[in-house]
């Protein structure tokens, strides 16, 4: 296998090469015996990024509530903003195996630029590239492939949030041709940085969840306004915020598949989304262990680093041990995605173990470094705050657990 792409293989294989200059230890915690040989390169070349372009101004872009443009657009010439897009539309052409380990590698430099890659790639274009017919195609995912322009998505609602069926938005298509648009979503990421979002609205109440559809709508836009910058606990270089339609007019070709899809197309870029957010969950589990790796070789008690000690020795295994698992576990829903399989269940078991294991491994990072885990000048306190979110968004631990459920009870009963 080769990396794909022209315009994308060009600069990451060159990236790769001084990659691979460096030190052995570059390799790290991955084998390169388990991933092809694209993927490979493509971890390489996003670990030499996040040493080099991400790590150093972590801090300051959480500190500052700093969105990374500069970062971004350096993302997007890498090609990784526009991931599984296809070459033609001028986007990478990789997997989702692919996806799932950038996702880490540039979660592990930055949060924050790890949730604006996942929400350009997954939420945004996600639906797009599945459901989108070719002029859309052009007009809204070509142009945001290259880190100049980013989308955002926009389902949950001030009213509701896992109860996604129960959008209170609504969509009239008018006599003119043009759905005019009224209500409120919710949490929105990258709000203030987007060009155009997807969009849910009702456009038929009395069918409930099937009465749900999908639409783009273009940022800025008449009708539609912004709510304020949310103050967040972690991820702060992203803008978070209320996003208002008061009687916004869209053209009736702004429409995503049929009237009455949304519900199904919002489930379906979910389920996709979760491998993504498991793996900017795994790039935190992996930046705690490092940290807490690293500390503990240069702390010094009892005439002896502390990671010669069982204590710290056992929190360190614990963490590598699981960390490990939700890899391959991610990897696995991520090539049944690729392979034309059923993922749902799995990449919901992905997220699910990903993020728990994200929010363990940022707290015994603390533990380990003790008072220094408190303060802002070591990482790990910040990896604490980020990690927390990763069991929230794109469906909370709970609702993973009730869509691992229902799929488990069904295969048992055929």
């Amino acid at each position: 296998r080769r990396v794909r792409g022209g315009r994308v293989a060009r600069p990451l294989l060159q990236r790769c090469a001084t990659s691979l200059q460096r030190d052995t230890a570059v390799a790290r915690h991955i084998s390169t015996t388990m991933l092809p040989e694209d993927v490979e390169l493509l971890r390489t070349t996003c670990w030499d990024f996040a040493e080099n372009e991400l790590k150093p101004i972590a801090g300051d872009i959480d500190k500052e509530h700093k969105y990374p443009t500069e970062q971004v657009k350096m993302m997007g010439e890498l090609g990784l903003m526009g991931m599984v897009a296809p070459e033609e539309l001028g986007g990478a052409g990789m997997g989702y195996l692919a996806y799932a380990v950038a996702m880490e590698e540039i979660s592990r430099g930055c949060a924050t630029a790890g949730v604006i890659l996942s929400v350009n790639n997954s939420l945004y274009l996600g639906p797009l590239l599945d459901n989108a017919n070719q002029e859309q195609l052009e007009k809204w995912a070509s142009p945001f492939l290259d880190g100049d322009h980013v989308g955002c998505f926009c389902l949950s609602e001030p009213g509701n949030g896992s109860d996604a069926g129960a959008a209170s938005t609504t969509a009239v298509l008018r006599d003119s041709g043009h759905y005019e648009l009224n209500g409120a979503k919710a949490w929105i990421t990258n709000g203030y940085e987007s060009e155009a979002a997807v969009v849910f609205a009702t456009t038929d109440k009395s069918l409930k969840h099937k009465g749900i559809s999908a639409f783009v709508v273009p940022k800025p836009h008449e009708g539609v306004s912004l709510g304020k910058k949310e103050d967040k606990l972690g991820i702060r270089g992203s803008s978070t915020c209320v996003i208002n339609f008061d009687n916004c007019l869209i053209d009736e070709s702004n429409l995503l598949g049929k009237a009455g899809d949304g519900f199904k197309i919002a489930m379906r870029t979910l389920d996709a989304g979760r491998i993504g957010v498991a793996g900017q969950a795994l790039g935190i589990a992996q930046a705690s262990l490092e940290c807490a790796v690293t500390y503990s070789q240069q702390r010094q008690a009892f005439g002896k680093p502390i990671s010669a000690m069982q204590t710290i020795q056992n929190k360190l295994a614990d963490m590598e041990c699981k960390i490990w698992g939700a890899r391959l576990m991610n990897w696995h829903a991520a090539n049944l995605k690729d392979n034309g399989h059923p993922f749902s269940k799995e990449a919901a078991m992905a997220k699910l173990v990903a993020s728990e294991t994200a929010t363990y491994c940022a707290h015994q990072a603390i533990q380990v470094l003790g008072g220094m885990g408190y303060v802002s000048d070591m990482p790990a306190e910040r990896h604490y705050r980020d990690a927390r979110i990763t069991e929230i968004y794109e469906g909370t631990s709970e609702i993973q657990r009730l869509v691992i459920a229902g799929n488990l009870l069904k295969e048992m009963v055929q």
